[in-house]
């Protein structure tokens, strides 16, 4: 098969699905998965569709190489974040030890939990420790590490390791995007590392995602939807992502 025909076969399977893995096209095609990667750099290229980790995703599906500046994000779809962060919230017991990851909508989980809770929240969030700080019965430990301008996220090797060294209940995780395909992914290759421990070493752990990232692609992917327990969302999302949830883990959709 030659090229061109190559190509226009995986634009025909993009359109079907938002993500295509590279074993897939290469048994699709009849050819190496070598042969598919070199396809796939060449259709980015052209702007047809953007590379990711094992395969690619369409232009169309919403991926991005960058995320959106702290301030853009933090002012968009405030009540469905904070509608997730009270249903995290929710979820968590006294005496436990909580881990709140980084992000916007992290942050609404640290500013939801009850007056009245005390335990131990771990985090490598800088807005999230300030946020429980004048909590008298709650532990805060902060995770060390390289920190990111905008979201005051700590990451790096000491940030993993701080992580590995702590068994935690429940975890709440930020996320770049949730596919049924790609999974979740994020835009920060440094804390693709840690959020993979954060899930190693926690009992439960939830990806926190708004409707917006349902369905979208980052640039890094972080683990399959079998590796954690559930989705906290604010909106159902399409039937094949809610089928692939259902079928690795669950899914949890917030109300205002």
């Amino acid at each position: 098969m030659l090229a061109p025909e190559r190509h226009r076969r995986i634009g025909d399977a993009l359109r079907d699905r938002s993500v295509v893995r590279t074993e897939e096209l290469a048994v699709l095609l009849g050819v190496s998965a070598e042969t598919v990667r070199r396809d796939l750099m060449v259709l980015e290229r052209r702007g047809e569709l953007v590379r990711v980790h094992g395969g690619a995703t369409s232009v169309a599906a919403g991926s991005s190489g960058e995320e959106a500046p702290f301030a853009e994000r933090a002012g968009a779809d405030r009540e469905a974040k904070a509608a997730i962060g009270r249903a995290a919230a929710a979820l968590v017991r006294p005496g436990q030890t909580v881990i709140i990851d980084v992000g916007t909508t992290a942050l609404e989980v640290a500013r939801a939990l009850p007056p009245d809770f005390h335990g131990v929240v771990a985090t490598c969030s800088l807005l999230a420790a300030a946020e429980l700080a004048g909590r008298p019965r709650v532990e805060v430990l902060v995770a060390g590490g390289r920190l990111r301008p905008g979201d005051l996220a700590c990451s790096g090797a000491g940030t993993a390791q701080f992580f590995a060294d702590l068994n935690a209940d429940v975890a709440f995780l930020g996320s770049g995007g949730v596919d049924a395909s790609a999974g979740l992914t994020d835009y920060h290759l440094d804390e693709v590392a840690t959020r993979r421990v954060m899930i190693a070493n926690t009992v439960r752990s939830y990806v926190l995602a708004d409707s917006r990232k349902l369905g979208r692609v980052a640039a890094h992917r972080v683990c399959g939807l079998d590796a954690f327990d559930e989705v906290i969302t604010d909106k159902t999302p399409s039937p094949a992502l809610r089928e692939a949830l259902e079928e690795s883990g669950g899914l949890i959709v917030a109300a205002g």
